[in-house]
């Protein structure tokens, strides 16, 4: 993912990178935008773009040592949140 023109990693990437990189098709991270339950974007100039320390706290929510860890948090699926789901968030 390096930038051939400067040599460095990008610090932002548009829908497809990002879902590439998160590893989930692009319908689902657009779910997720339309939801309000996936990772934090920005709109620059109308296009949509999501920062890559914005995409790894995103998943660092649910980051678990066990299947009994009850401190980690959850991500949520890309669909509308019941009344119960929004107030654990």
């Amino acid at each position: 993912m390096i930038d051939p023109k400067t040599g460095l990693p990008p610090r932002f990437l548009r829908t497809p990178d990002a879902a590439r990189f998160l590893g989930i098709s692009l319908r689902t991270l657009e779910k997720h935008r339309t939801y309000g339950t996936g990772p934090t974007y920005r709109k620059i100039g109308g296009r949509v773009v999501y920062a890559l320390e914005d995409l790894q706290a995103w998943t660092a929510v649910a980051a678990r040592k066990s299947t009994t860890d009850q401190d980690a948090g959850r991500v949520f699926p890309a669909r509308p949140l019941t009344p119960a789901e929004r107030g654990a968030r």
